[in-house]
């Protein structure tokens, strides 16, 4: 009799784990996939080399009412991204009536040359153009900020415009201008593209 209960015992105690395995194994499948190489762009841009590329760190002395300084600098998106936009800020030091005196002060007009822009004239620089002539920046006071640029190529990446530079000394500037010496920094700043899809 005790033999059959154990045997009876032993009998359920598989079938129970029999069913227990039933309960608990489950089949199963998985997918899955490696995305390419997601790479970060960059938004670059640079201004020519110092020499016929930028002229824009030689200075100029003895300057009267009625001068121009012509510079001519390259502008460069040197990045693998386009550009939504371009601006240009200039700040001067020391400040004084040069530029702080917006109707009588130096005033400041930027083209662009389709090619190369020709020098003549070293080192009162002048400048010719051998292609087409855009307005980039048209004739203002040289002092601004965040001050916005058209007609740019160089919003492509890869491309360089041709610029030049010119500030004017108006010929309604007055005797308190005199013997005044400023540095005008000029710092552009390109705004990457509207986000898009990928």
């Amino acid at each position: 009799m005790l033999r059959k209960l154990l045997l009876t015992a032993a009998l359920l105690g598989a079938a129970a784990a029999v069913a227990g395995l039933g309960t608990f194994a489950t089949f199963t499948s998985a997918a899955s996939a490696v995305q390419g190489n997601l790479t970060s762009g960059t938004v670059t841009i640079q201004l020519g080399a110092v020499g016929t590329a930028n002229r824009l760190t030689t200075g100029a002395t003895g300057v009267l009412p009625g001068d121009t300084i012509q510079r001519a600098v390259d502008l460069i998106n040197s990045g693998d991204s386009a550009l939504a936009s371009a601006t240009l800020t200039t700040t001067a030091a020391p400040s004084n009536l040069l530029s702080t005196d917006g109707t009588n002060g130096l005033q400041l007009v930027i083209d662009k040359c389709s090619v190369a822009w020709t020098e003549a004239n070293a080192p009162n620089y002048t400048y010719t153009c051998g292609g087409t002539t855009t307005t980039v920046l048209a004739s203002r006071s040289v002092i601004g900020a965040n001050v916005a640029l058209s007609n740019l190529g160089s919003l492509v990446a890869g491309v360089t415009d041709h610029l030049r530079v010119t500030l004017s000394f108006p010929t309604t500037a007055p005797n308190t201008m005199q013997t005044l010496t400023t540095q005008i920094t000029f710092a552009f700043t390109g705004t990457q593209r509207a986000g898009t899809s990928k």
